[in-house]
């Protein structure tokens, strides 16, 4: 099955139509499910002709890979615009903080088609979303740990980063989806900067 779309649009009404479908296919897969969402169902939800949805998209499959990479976008949009804001100054504790904060808001961009591309519909990322937010969050990350050198405990920064991402990642969103009740994802996500920083800066056990 081709992921590919067809074309890409070109002018402002087009890709209108573009983002209708995929607003729609968004809605329906959230709503009913991979086998209960089709290009007939999704072009009635966007008010299109299924004929205008093929124009673009070959099959419903093509539809969830332009979903992937849209969400991707998105992700990294609210990433880069809040780590433009951030300072270069900042203490350790204070820019992780604002990389957890950062990917956690991003992480609830649309958080229930997060939920839904992710776990269910992780074949059909052929941008690779999820892996490549990651890939971005370790490379600001190693170059926040480079700038904080003299206070570090772990003498690896890229083997360090690594191990960060993916436990934030894990941890985030467990806190966004599945956190104990009465728990805020503000605590949630100040204990995930607890953890980090503490593995930092913790001197190794002796052997």
């Amino acid at each position: 099955t081709t992921l590919s779309p067809r074309k890409s649009p070109r002018q402002s009404r087009s890709a209108a139509t573009v983002a209708a479908i995929l607003d729609a296919t968004a809605r329906l897969l959230v709503e009913r499910g991979y086998a209960a969402t089709s290009t007939n169902a999704v072009a009635e939800r966007a008010g299109v002709s299924v004929g205008s949805l093929y124009q673009y998209f070959p099959n419903k499959d093509a539809l969830i890979a332009a979903l992937h990479a849209r969400h991707r976008t998105q992700m990294e949009a609210v990433f880069e615009r809040a780590m433009a804001a951030g300072s270069a100054s900042s203490s350790l504790a204070s820019a992780i903080a604002l990389l957890v904060e950062t990917a956690a808001e991003a992480h609830r961009v649309e958080a229930d088609l997060h939920q839904v591309l992710e776990h269910q519909l992780a074949g059909f990322d052929t941008g690779g979303t999820q892996g490549g937010f990651d890939a971005l969050l370790q490379e600001r990350l190693h170059a926040m740990l480079l700038r904080h050198r003299p206070q570090l405990a772990v003498s690896d920064l890229r083997l360090a980063a690594f191990m960060l991402v993916h436990a934030a990642h894990a941890l985030i969103h467990a806190a966004i989806g599945a956190r104990p009740r009465g728990v805020s994802l503000k605590a949630a996500t100040a204990d995930i900067v607890r953890m980090m920083v503490a593995y930092l800066i913790a001197p190794k056990a002796a052997a």
